[in-house]
């Protein structure tokens, strides 16, 4: 048998009101959306995989040149001692990997792949960042107007999208980047070749996000928070950005970080064809393009550049697909 409970004075004075309401504060313990994503999130271990390559890819961008300095030597520098004189190839196995040379050397110049390398990733996250940065901003305004209003803005806006999702953007691209030339809006050079990138990436890829948007807008401009917040007098400004917006973080933050990867495979794709960052500055599509020439006889020189694209865009799809997972677990 159970023995009885003992009652002191100590309990018998405490209401048993205090005793539950003290139970009840200590168990019961509200978490935030975002917190409950994020457990999620933690408990999805390829999706952390993932956002730890990204975190260190963007850390290994922003600290290019401490790295280069430490590990690398400087990628432009052309050393044609670390090359055989006839035939252009490293001198050593391995592409010429040495303790300075990690990576090996470029043939025909000597340049260190190593550095080479960081300088491209920070070229490469920073024209796929801001050109995300671009579509997304785009994407969002008009992809909350045509859902929000109807009717024929939608009908307008939507006709847009269309236009540019089957625009040929590639083509465009190489004959934009012909006519600018090196000069141009008040800039040259490198700047202006990597503005104009930003600009053709970010402007003609905000369709993507925007339907999305669109769509997500459709079904929320029927909740009772709109139509609460339209019979208090609210303006249609205030809807958008007060009301609705902050319900559509999660799709266009998803949505984003699938964004990068295939921006980052677009300027590869520019440089490789010869119309993206103009040499001799680093991208991994122009040291592939490079390596083009030489994959017979020195096949290593292809494998960093074109594993560090294969890397990065990895990491991000499954960064951004456990994201959404962790979001809405609805979606799976």
């Amino acid at each position: 048998m159970t023995p009885p409970l003992e009652v002191t004075e100590a309990t018998a004075a405490v209401p048993p009101e205090a005793t539950l309401a003290g139970a009840s504060q200590k168990a019961i313990q509200g978490r935030s959306l975002g917190q409950i994503a994020w457990r999620r999130l933690k408990r999805d271990k390829v999706a952390m995989t993932g956002g730890l390559v990204v975190v260190f890819l963007v850390l290994v961008a922003v600290f290019a040149p401490l790295i280069i300095d430490l590990l690398g030597t400087d990628p432009n520098f052309r050393d044609y001692k670390l090359v055989d004189a006839d035939t252009g190839l490293p001198i050593g196995g391995g592409g010429g990997v040495s303790s300075e040379h990690i990576f090996g050397v470029e043939p025909g110049n000597g340049r260190d792949i190593f550095s080479r390398v960081v300088e491209g990733a920070k070229i490469s996250l920073l024209i796929a960042f801001l050109a995300t940065i671009l579509s997304v901003v785009i994407g969002t305004v008009m992809g909350i107007v045509a859902g929000y209003f109807g009717g024929w803005v939608d009908t307008l806006i939507s006709r847009l999208m269309d236009i540019f999702l089957a625009f040929p953007l590639l083509l465009f691209a190489i004959a934009l980047v012909g006519v600018i030339g090196t000069a141009g809006f008040g800039l040259d050079g490198l700047t202006l070749r990597i503005v104009v990138i930003i600009f053709i990436i970010g402007f003609f890829n905000w369709p993507y996000i925007g339907r999305i948007v669109r769509g997500q807008t459709l079904s929320l401009r029927e909740r009772e928070f709109v139509d609460a917040a339209r019979s208090l007098g609210a303006k249609p400004k205030y809807v958008l950005f007060k009301e609705l917006l902050p319900n559509l973080v999660a799709p266009i933050l998803v949505y984003s970080t699938l964004l990068i990867p295939t921006n980052i495979l677009f300027e590869a794709a520019l440089s490789f064809l010869g119309v993206g960052v103009p040499p001799p500055t680093a991208t991994w599509g122009g040291m592939l393009s490079d390596a083009t020439r030489w994959y017979q006889v020195d096949p290593q020189f292809m494998f960093p550049p074109g594993l560090a694209i294969f890397v990065t865009v990895l990491a991000f799809n499954l960064f951004g697909d456990g994201l959404r997972d962790a979001l809405d677990p609805r979606s799976r």
